[in-house]
């Protein structure tokens, strides 16, 4: 590339997103219905009260891409959020994909959700090949520096959780299926419920008193629930109207 003058920045040379779109790969084949309803419970109940909604990204099976060096280098978490973030990119578009180095916010949490041929790598138990890229545990720890990172068996129902501390991660104690993460002021936890019409434990978000956050369609249904219980303290049957 010839030399301009004044100089280009690094963001106008590097690769944007519309360069590095988020393409599923053809070997990976359709997510289970638990990979697609897992993430919506997730994106439904991530309300940060100190984070205005536009400055709120949630994603799922996007493309992150992480090292400038090796511009073509990604991982696919099954979800991830990152906030004090605009949610559209360049405020008009939806995301591509997801470049750090034209970001340049890291994801605050990121979930894996354990498959038997992912857990190996999921759980930090693989070693980085001979000029292979870094596993996804050495890129949340080591190169985004991730603060939080969450990895649930649905098959077992358990539930681990990783702080970074210093440099490194920590597996948190987990006394109670529960995760509080003050720099969100919500928390993450294990909750027995039906949703898509699924009765299982599913993972939600929870804020400061220890309630889960609704989904839109509930706080519809509670709506729905205390105007029928108004009009019947006035004398009229909801159900006749």
């Amino acid at each position: 590339m010839y030399q301009t003058d004044p100089p280009l920045s690094p963001k106008e040379v590097l690769p944007t997103m519309y360069d590095l779109p988020s393409e599923c790969p053809e070997d990976s084949g359709l997510p289970d219905e638990f990979h697609l309803f897992q993430p919506q419970l997730l994106r439904e109940t991530f309300y940060p009260p100190n984070y205005p909604a536009e400055e709120v990204f949630v994603a799922t099976d996007l493309n992150l891409y992480y090292d400038l060096r090796h511009t073509l280098w990604y991982k696919r978490p099954d979800w991830f959020a990152a906030v004090g973030v605009s949610r559209l990119y360049e405020q008009q578009n939806l995301r591509l994909s997801y470049v750090i180095w034209q970001e340049g916010v890291a994801p605050f949490v990121v979930v894996e959700l354990l498959s038997p041929g992912t857990e190996k790598e999921d759980l930090g138990q693989t070693l980085r090949e001979i000029n292979q890229p870094p596993t996804k545990w050495e890129v949340y720890e080591r190169i985004l520096r991730v603060p939080y990172y969450i990895v649930f068996d649905r098959y077992t129902d358990k539930l681990q959780a990783f702080q970074l501390v210093a440099d490194r991660y920590s597996e948190l104690d987990l006394t109670t299926p529960r995760v509080w993460m003050p720099g969100l002021e919500l928390g993450l936890g294990l909750w027995q419920g039906s949703y898509q019409g699924i009765e299982r434990l599913w993972l939600r978000w929870y804020d400061a008193s220890g309630n889960w956050l609704s989904t839109a369609l509930e706080r519809e249904s509670q709506r729905a629930n205390r105007l029928a219980a108004q009009l019947r303290e006035l004398g009229v049957n909801p159900d006749e109207l």
